[in-house]
Formats: structure tokens, sequence, C-alpha cells
């Protein structure tokens, strides 16, 4: 097959992974439902061929399992998995704030905080996925910026196990602000050299976060499935 064949496919195979990916983050398909190749053809108006590559493809990031003549399931929720790779998140958090503290260029920590400052907080938005994806960033850019590629690529992999839950975590005001203040202390203590003050912050950051995921339940993946269908 010549190159210019292969190219529609491959878009087709990224588009369908891309929407696919998102019904699952979305829970609009729900965790532990089955869904098989032919309706996902159908779904997204492609042949089988787009369908199969970006469902070994999602089945090898954890989003769902595939079980030979059943079909594909959308991964469940397993809290004390989770909670394992927030034990890992934790860890390499505080690896990457030593580093930032003694690698990290001033003028690259005063553009983070001045990102993360709640007087300039940007408007309100009813997307999580932009807040999550922002939430990210933050913490990418100090792992990045401590000089460390491993530890910013390995908190990209724990982001890819729990983004699932960490957008529930930004559907509500209180937490979105709390996390542009704690952002920004965060990058001044930095600023400061205090790193036993930034850990401590990120700590209890996190925490929050883990907390929440604690208290998950089917019922609010219903709720949100709802409100997501009412923007729609």
């Amino acid at each position: 097959m010549g190159k210019n064949a292969l190219e529609p496919r491959m878009a087709s195979a990224k588009r369908v992974y891309q929407q696919l990916r998102e019904k699952i983050l979305e829970f609009e398909l729900y965790p532990g439902s089955r869904v098989t190749e032919t309706e996902l053809a159908e779904m997204f108006q492609v042949s089988r061929t787009p369908i199969r590559e970006a469902v070994q493809r999602l089945e090898s990031e954890g989003y769902l399992s595939v079980r030979p003549k059943q079909g594909c399931f959308i991964r469940d929720l397993d809290i004390p998995r989770l909670m394992q790779y927030y034990d890992v998140r934790i860890a390499l958090e505080l690896l990457s704030l030593d580093k930032a503290a003694l690698f990290m260029p001033t003028a690259q920590l005063e553009t983070l905080a001045a990102d993360w400052d709640p007087a300039t907080q940007p408007g309100r938005s009813d997307d999580s996925e932009v807040m999550e994806a922002r939430d990210e960033s933050f913490h990418i850019r100090l792992a990045e910026g401590g000089g460390n590629t491993a530890i910013a690529e390995y908190l990209a992999d724990v982001n890819n196990h729990i983004r699932v839950v960490r957008r529930l975590d930004f559907t509500e005001n209180q937490r979105i602000d709390l996390t542009y203040v704690e952002h920004h202390k965060i990058c001044e203590y930095l600023l400061a050299r205090d790193v036993t003050a930034a850990k401590n912050l990120m700590i209890g950051h996190i925490k929050r976060s883990e907390e929440f995921t604690k208290t998950l339940t089917l019922t609010q993946l219903a709720q949100k499935r709802i409100r997501a269908r009412s923007r729609g």
C-alpha cells in the first residue's frame, strides 16, 4: 500500500481515536459498558479498520479492554487503583519541586506565576476539559522547568490514568478558584526558593483531588452525563 493510500486511513483512525477517547472521558460511554467494533463503525461512519486501530491504541493507554468474541469494554472506575496513581503522582510532584527550586530559571517561574495569578483569572468556562488541561500543563511545566524530562513524561502517563476523574473535580467554581490560588502560591514559594513550603502546599493540593476521587460515586457520573447532554 502506497503512502498516499495510507494517509486517509491514518487520519481516519486518529479522528476516531480522539473522538472515542473524548466520549470515554465525558462518560458518554459509561464505565464498564460494552461496545462492538460494528457499533463503533456505525457511530463514527467509518470502516472497521480505523476502529480497530483506534481501539488498539486506547487499550494500550488503559481506556478500554478488548475481550475476544465479546467486544470492547470501557474501563471501570477502579478507585483503589486510582489511589495508587495518586501516590505515584505525589512522589513525582515532590521530586519535580526539588528540581524546579534548584534549576528552573526565575523568568520561567515568574511567567508561570503570572499565568495563575488569581487577580487575572480568566472568565468562567463550563468546559471542565479546559481547566483540567490547564491544570495538567502547570504541573508539566514545573517538571520541564526543572530540567528532568523523564519526570514530565512519567507525570503525563499518570495523568492519562486519572484524567477521567480529574475533569469531574473541576466542575465546581470553588475548586477552580482554589486551584488558581494554590498554583500561584507554589510559584511564589519556588521564587523564594522555599521548597519545603512549596512541597507542603503541593501535597495538600493533590490530596484534595485524591479525597474527591475516593468519594466519587456512579451517581455523580450519571449526573455528569446528564449535564453534558443538556449542554449539547
